[in-house]
């Protein structure tokens, strides 16, 4: 980057000296190191940066971390780039994605830290900011973002740590990936550049059947000549207080005219040669050790190779000690006289799919209708630091069937092609596993050993000459774009497989259905739900309202009141993260995606909450004011439900007329609403009403055009670690929802209310309609919500034989639901900012109650 000279002379090329540059002076200048502007003129964020947190001598002695990854942001204010260190009181702004790239903030408190263990290294701490527009004013006047020069303090030009790709933290030497542990992240990584043409002595090498004889003797290993035939995810290890600078860990199935072995790579070998090995190199390996395997790892299925496989060792690739010589052999330099062995594959086509037994492994090929968005789930009985996994699922056609393929995708370390899955590409998936579910149709989901391939990548695999692939090839020949399209969608939620038609919860296995959990506990669940994580939960109770309305949730609210709370501050002390956060702290967030027009004070700032109006005509609606409590009770426990999809008359049906009512104009002047005769006294006594969740733009799918695809990727995707000058600058085009029922369910104990949005499937040609049971049904509001879709569902909505029910039809019905015990299973997902999605996925009637 820039040296001293640099440095200076682009400062007396400034007229005017920049906002980034006067901040640093102003810190270099002052006593106490700390800076506040309130106005703070707007910066831009080009990057985000997570690493795993260092831990201070008291929290080692405490035995916990307050919080286990570190953020750095790099901000530009059009003429400068400045690497900043985030304070950890502000991480819960990028758990939510309020905080993002490519958008403005304004930094309103900042301080200069110096490395006290290190001459010449210290950076600016963001202590607290105020987010701004969440599309930057400022970026697209820049013509070369990485062409501006990085804003260093006088001094400590020649620090590496402020001006390459590296942690400001010293003790860490790698970022990770922004949303996961799993895909390579950074410069450190080399890429699959082609080997160079080597000449080889392969009259000394050994076979890996010599290998499990040698093990426990003295021997010197010779070489090794193998071909991999399989390759894992990468695995991420890293711990506190564990001292080692690349703790990672890639698996190789290798294999050679002996048969086949596993092959680890270890550490900082990772960043160095994992995007090199690909299924199909040749590898020619010195100074290996050997090891007794990992019983407990996930392998492969290769039964398809028809090779001996040695299981009880595996070849480790170390970076010392000793260090390992890997040599990638060139394809043009591999001979047939070496007698290793072609790489092999198992592809299964849609109409054999339901053959397979439970867990076994396939590769398939397909044409890609649909993709959902990326989405991520915590990584259970994880005892290191918290990780996610980020997934999406995909439908895909062979020709084969009139299903397609149901895949459900996790990341495989790939996020080039995780990230550019659309509609009308060729998919490969090597190693999915089948999954049977009752009452659905099956579907594959991703092992630690499968790969993913696009159009685009398809070239120089060894599958493109499986007569299986060749077919497929020959079948999309036939078929004409225009129509395809038609049935393609992308994004929105889609939730995979639908709940079986009895839920049981069994004291014995708690773990085997959706979990039960108290009122509370969804509060609890609610505010600690981080950007993009989903959830299925089941809550039991009853519903109280429903309420009938045409268009999805924006960002902003109707009718909310604006209340003033507590800033965050640095002065503060970290809570104990067994401390849940208390629904003021938690709401920090909404204050912060929109800027105020007013001047915030240093001690406190506005924001604005959703709030329910305490009149009659918000009564109507389902809404209540929003109070604290101080306790709950838990619901009772070992609970059996059954749905029932009966059409028959509630003993205590309201007048049907008199409880349909018209939404608050100002939200939707065609909306309709029930509520049951009890609500209005109920409503008094709840404790709190979660408002918060609901319906919006990015829950439902957008059909996919060659024109919207990179919006729609973008959309679909996560936010990016980097800002691109190439991100798309169109908006996404309207929505076109058919409309959707927002629920209130009262809480078993009646203290805690939930809003939930149920949105049912009125076409056949919607994702969400694959696999669906579509077992006729009545149309009533009990049924529609049992169901998950109206009846019958057609080809295309508006071309059904049988008219669908109208709203009104619906609503007419839900005297049903008056003091009906149910279970409802939810879908929770955080969307960004303050929008979480809540949807209701079935609801059962209780009907008996059993403890197992």
């Amino acid at each position: 980057m820039e040296d001293n000279s640099s440095y200076s002379s682009v400062e007396t090329g400034l007229c005017q000296a920049s906002f980034l540059q006067k901040t640093l002076e102003r810190l270099s200048s002052t006593q106490c190191l700390k800076l506040r502007d309130e106005e703070g003129s707007p910066v831009a964020v080009i990057a985000l940066q997570r690493y795993l947190s260092e831990q201070t001598e008291g929290q080692q002695q405490q035995q916990q971390q307050l919080d286990s990854y570190t953020f750095d942001v790099t901000v530009t204010d059009g003429v400068w780039r400045a690497k900043c260190f985030l304070h950890p009181d502000l991480n819960h702004l990028v758990h939510t994605n309020t905080l993002k790239t490519g958008a403005d903030i304004h930094i309103t408190q900042c301080s200069y830290v110096y490395n006290e263990r290190r001459l010449g290294h210290g950076y600016i701490c963001i202590e607290k900011l105020r987010c701004g527009a969440e599309r930057s004013v400022l970026l697209p006047r820049v013509n070369d973002v990485s062409s501006l020069p990085m804003l260093v303090k006088h001094g400590m030009e020649r620090s590496v740590v402020l001006q390459s790709d590296v942690p400001l933290q010293v003790s860490r030497k790698h970022y990770l990936s922004l949303w996961n542990n799993d895909d390579p992240e950074g410069d450190i990584w080399t890429s699959g550049s082609p080997s160079a043409e080597t000449v080889l002595d392969v009259s000394k090498i050994t076979l890996l059947s010599s290998l499990e004889s040698s093990f426990r003797g003295a021997w010197k290993p010779l070489p090794l000549l193998v071909k991999i035939i399989h390759k894992s995810r990468l695995r991420y290890y890293g711990k506190f207080g564990l001292k080692i600078d690349y703790p990672y860990q890639a698996y190789f199935e290798v294999a050679d005219q002996s048969g086949t072995m596993s092959l680890v790579l270890w550490n900082e070998l990772c960043p160095e040669f994992y995007q090199r090995l690909n299924v199909g190199t040749v590898l020619y390996l010195q100074n290996y050790t050997l090891k007794q395997s990992y019983a407990n790892r996930s392998r492969p299925q290769m039964d398809h190779h028809r090779l001996k496989t040695f299981t009880s060792i595996e070849i480790c690739l170390n970076p010392r000690n000793p260090a390992s010589v890997i040599t990638v052999v060139s394809p043009k330099s591999v001979l047939p006289q070496w007698g290793l062995p072609e790489v092999s594959y198992q592809f299964t086509t849609r109409s054999e799919l339901e053959k397979l037994a439970n867990n076994s492994a396939c590769d398939v090929i397909g044409l890609v209708t649909f993709v959902g968005r990326v989405e991520r789930v915590k990584s259970k009985g994880n005892k290191g630091p918290e990780k996610y996994w980020t997934y999406r699922w995909v439908h895909a056609v062979d020709g084969t069937s009139k299903h397609p393929f149901i895949l459900e995708i996790f990341s495989s370390s790939q996020p080039e092609i995780f990230s550019c899955i659309c509609p009308m590409t060729y998919l490969v998936c090597t190693q999915m596993r089948f999954c049977q579910v009752e009452g659905s149709l099956p579907y594959l989901t991703s092992s630690c050993e499968t790969e993913t391939f696009i159009t685009g990548y398809h070239k120089g695999q060894p599958y493109v000459s499986d007569p299986r692939v060749k077919s497929f090839i020959q079948w999309t020949k036939t078929l004409k774009d225009n129509i395809v399209l038609q049935r393609t969608a992308v994004g929105g939620h889609y939730c995979y497989p639908r709940p079986p038609k009895t839920f049981t919860q069994s004291m014995a296995d708690a773990s085997a259905q959706v979990p039960l959990v108290a009122a509370a506990d969804l509060k609890r669940e609610l505010e600690t739900l981080q950007y993009r994580e989903h959830k299925k939960l089941a809550i039991q109770g009853q519903i109280t309202a429903v309420q009938y309305l045409k268009n999805p949730k924006t960002t902003g609210s109707q009718g909310a009141e604006e209340k003033e709370v507590p800033d965050v501050s640095t002065d503060v002390r970290i809570p104990d993260t067994h401390n849940h956060p208390t629904a003021a702290e938690q709401t920090l967030v909404d204050s912060l995606t929109s800027p105020s027009a007013e001047k915030i004070s240093a001690s406190r700032r506005k924001r604005r909450i959703q709030t329910r109006n305490t009149t009659q005509s918000s009564l109507n609606h389902g809404g209540m004011p929003s109070k604290r409590r101080t306790g709950h009770k838990h619901a009772a426990e070992g609970r059996e439900q059954e749905e029932n999809d009966s059409n028959s008359e509630s003993e205590q049906a309201q007048d049907v007329e008199q409880s349909l009512q018209p939404q608050d104009p100002n939200q939707d002047s065609d909306a309709l609403s029930w509520e049951s005769s009890s609500w209005l006294k109920q409503r008094q006594e709840v404790s709190e009403h979660l408002c918060q969740g609901g319906l919006y733009q990015d829950s439902v799918s957008q059909r996919f055009t060659s024109d919207t695809k990179n919006v729609l990727l973008q959309w679909s995707n996560l936010q990016p670690t980097r800002w691109m000058p190439e991100q798309p600058a169109d908006t996404l085009p309207p929505v076109v929802c058919p409309g959707y029922y927002q629920v209130t369910i009262l809480g078993i104990n009646k203290q805690i209310a939930v809003d939930a949005a149920y949105s049912p499937i009125v076409s056949a040609d919607e994702p969400r309609a694959i696999g669906l049971p579509q077992d006729p049904h009545g149309n009533t509001m009990l049924s529609c919500l049992s169901s998950g879709f109206l009846c019958p569902l057609s080809v295309t909505a508006t071309h059904s034989d049988t008219a669908l029910p109208e709203p009104e039809e619906i609503l007419a019905s839900a005297g049903e639901l008056e003091d009906t015990h149910v279970v409802c299973i939810l879908d929770l997902c955080h969307l960004g900012g303050d929008k979480v999605e809540v949807l209701i996925n079935k609801v059962y009637r209780v009907t008996e109650v059993s403890l197992d």
